[in-house]
């Protein structure tokens, strides 16, 4: 029996084309981005150029952009980065997030609280969706982070951050908001702008690139604070010598994802309504975690 993968939220096969736009960065132009020398000049074009690409499907600018090795560190960076910062101008201790984020989130959520921070974390509903209401009651004055998912690693619940984005600078204009857009990208419109967004985290592996490569997305402007320290990679926002072939991987796509995406998300709900009416008939005692309409 052919074996079928079905776990795309957890990793998701590399697409041959984008093992292709990468293979030049491997094969030929490896050098260090950061040296002077020709190898390193000619590496740190192809750098350039997938970080144009990756900011103008975001709709931002290159210098927003640092590329970093996963999701995690992302989620990491951000929240640790942003309320750092935040706290350092005096803004307050006070973190915001749901009861349904990822572990990278939750869990650097958790160690702030040991370092001193205060947190709250939103309730959901039956389909996992974020309490708006206890959002709005939650942020105050001593607010400075909000973090929240775009959707959910497990059941896809689909979180309001525009909403939610919205509300919390209404009850604070200086809170910094930071989505994980990893599970959303290439499913739904991510860009910061449309979200509400300071600080947004992304995953190569997610889009049929490959491991090791993500990329977190800064608002000029953002009270954020670098929490990978050394060299002065990323504008000296990222020390580490960065991954060049898998930064160009993650441009590629992104852009395949981009252009697909109507395609793409077509075949994931045929799937998906197929999968939902038989499986029931096949495990009479299948329980449905997540969105009753999921669309």
């Amino acid at each position: 029996m052919e074996r079928v993968y079905l776990d795309h939220a957890a990793t998701t096969p590399p697409d041959p084309r984008v093992l292709e736009a990468m293979w030049p960065v491997f094969s030929r132009d490896w050098g260090n981005p950061s040296s002077i020398y020709l190898e390193g000049q000619t590496a740190n074009r192809w750098l350039d150029e997938a970080r144009a690409r990756c900011a103008r499907l975001l709709g931002a600018d290159p210098g927003e952009i640092i590329f970093t090795s996963c999701r995690t560190e992302s989620d990491n960076a951000a929240i640790r980065g942003a309320a750092l910062a935040q706290r350092d101008r005096g803004r307050g201790d006070h973190i915001v997030t749901s009861q349904v984020e990822h572990h990278a989130v939750l869990h650097t959520v958790e160690q702030l609280e040991r370092e001193g921070f205060r947190a709250t974390y939103l309730p959901v509903d039956s389909d996992g969706c974020v309490d708006l209401a206890a959002l709005e009651e939650a942020v105050g004055p001593e607010t400075t982070v909000l973090t929240l998912m775009a959707a959910n690693n497990e059941v896809g619940t689909l979180q309001p951050v525009e909403e939610a984005a919205a509300l919390a600078k209404a009850r604070n204009p200086d809170i910094v908001v930071h989505t994980d857009a990893v599970q959303a990208a290439g499913a739904i419109d991510i860009t910061p702008e449309v979200l509400g967004a300071d600080l947004l985290s992304l995953a190569a592996h997610k889009l049929y690139g490959v491991k090791g490569t993500g990329l977190l997305y800064v608002r000029r402007g953002t009270p954020w604070q670098p929490q990978m320290l050394g060299g002065s990679q990323e504008r000296e926002r990222r020390a580490g010598t960065e991954n060049v072939a898998g930064a160009f991987g993650l441009a590629a796509a992104m852009e395949l994802a981009w252009n697909e995406r109507d395609e793409r998300v077509a075949h994931s709900r045929r799937l998906r309504d197929r999968l939902l009416f038989e499986l029931p008939e096949l495990v009479p005692d299948t329980v449905i975690t997540g969105p009753a309409d999921p669309d």
